[in-house]
């Protein structure tokens, strides 16, 4: 392995070890069977702790750090009921449940039904330490465990969030993962910086920047503003330039640059004028990874390959603009995706705040690199095409694929390609 990859390797494997102090921390706090566990297993989608009818299986705080898509990192924290037996030990067991509030940074109060003085308190506790709160009902499948409707008027009245699940039937599942993403701080989801562990103070990034009918007179577009400040913020060193100057800045340097990003529109040449050694990449995929979800994206693009005549896409574009001649979501990307399948694929596009409510009639959405959306929307929208079973990915990725040099794009990520790999063999 080349020591430019090699260190860019070393990097994303340090990002994907995240540490428990930088992942959100959701705890689930209820009395006991109210189906905390059963609930987090659901979430988590795996058996991280034991579930049993028996009152008080879980005695002590249990963690499971892991990714929940599309949020990211977190830290599921399943804790001992709050109504433990009246003993010296019971009330130990609840002193420290309660205890997780100190380090918790979204509170899911689970009930069966009933609210009582018990949930009552903790939620108390929680809307006083700032702490976003969802109330989770669960078996929400038996009727007897529905809440009174006094309950639901003391919660809306409160401006409280809640939702009705199932973890056996799945039932609401969907509905809780969007309030996760609803009320988790802004710190977890705020987007990472563009550059965040690419790159090293005295780096030198070489940033490719084509001038064609898109690009703003005057002005450089939103994604490579952003490229060139992050790399500053960095302190490293930036060189930017537009494609038909790559072999004479290549030549002129005396250290080859730590990394290559260019526009995706500019792939197929770029990616033959940039050695091999040096980690090539465009400003739409390291958008995806800031903005939402990188691995989502590589696994869509994936299902461009299954796309036959009468598929649906739909082009996404975070922003409003005047379509121009050979627009790269209108023309160029449907254009290539026809001549890469041979199907007669049929294409909507919407354009700002504009998605779709039901997604039943689509095989695939690409989305722009929504450089003017924060990460809480794509994520969203992320969210909504993965219960619809619909692939997701985003312009950057999708033209590397296109192009056949998803791979490449992909080198200093190699997870996401990974995933990529991992839905293609799938089909």
């Amino acid at each position: 392995m080349l020591p430019s990859v090699r260190s860019s390797a070393s990097r994303l494997l340090n990002m994907q070890n995240t540490p428990k102090g930088l992942r959100l921390q959701i705890v689930f706090f209820g009395r006991r069977n109210a189906g905390k566990s059963s609930l987090l297993n659901a979430l988590a989608g795996q058996d991280v702790v034991i579930v049993s009818d028996v009152p008080g299986t879980t005695t002590d705080p249990v963690e499971k750090a892991m990714e929940l898509p599309p949020v990211g990192p977190v830290l599921f924290i399943d804790t001992a009921g709050l109504d433990e037996d009246p003993t010296e030990i019971g009330a130990m067991r609840v002193r420290r449940t309660l205890r997780m509030a100190e380090r918790c940074d979204l509170a899911i109060i689970v009930s069966d039904g009933a609210w009582t003085d018990t949930e009552e308190s903790v939620l108390h506790d929680a809307v006083s330490r700032g702490i976003p709160v969802i109330v989770a009902f669960t078996k929400c499948d038996l009727p007897s465990s529905a809440p009174s409707a006094s309950t639901l008027e003391h919660l809306s009245g409160s401006k409280i969030s809640f939702v009705r699940v199932s973890s056996s039937s799945g039932e609401g599942m969907s509905a809780l993962r969007e309030a996760i993403i609803r009320l988790a701080p802004e710190d977890f989801l705020s987007s990472q910086a563009m550059l965040s562990g690419l790159t090293s103070p005295g780096d030198l990034i070489l940033l490719i920047t084509p001038i064609d009918k898109e690009a703003p007179k005057g002005r450089m577009i939103l994604p490579q503003v952003q490229a060139i400040r992050d790399t500053l913020d960095h302190d490293a060193v930036c060189v930017v330039t537009r494609e038909n100057r790559i072999t004479e800045v290549l030549s002129n340097l005396k250290t080859p640059p730590a990394l290559a990003v260019t526009d995706s529109q500019a792939f197929g040449i770029v990616s033959q004028l940039i050695p091999p050694e040096i980690p090539l990449t465009s400003f739409s995929i390291l958008l995806a990874r800031m903005k939402g979800d990188l691995a989502i994206c590589a696994a869509g693009a994936a299902a461009i390959d299954s796309l036959h005549d009468g598929s649906r896409v739909l082009i996404a574009e975070a922003c409003t603009h005047h379509p121009v001649s050979d627009d790269i979501g209108r023309s160029k990307i449907p254009n290539w995706i026809r001549r890469k399948t041979g199907a007669d694929v049929h294409f909507d596009v919407v354009s700002g705040p504009d998605f779709p409510a039901c997604l039943a009639d689509c095989d695939l959405v690409i989305h722009c690199g929504a450089c003017t959306f924060n990460r809480r929307a794509v994520l969203s929208r992320i969210l909504r095409c993965r219960e619809a079973g619909v692939p997701f990915t985003n312009y950057g990725v999708a033209i590397a694929h296109l192009h056949g040099i998803l791979q490449r794009a992909l080198q200093p990520f190699p997870s996401a390609y990974d995933a990529f790999l991992s839905a293609k063999k799938s089909g």
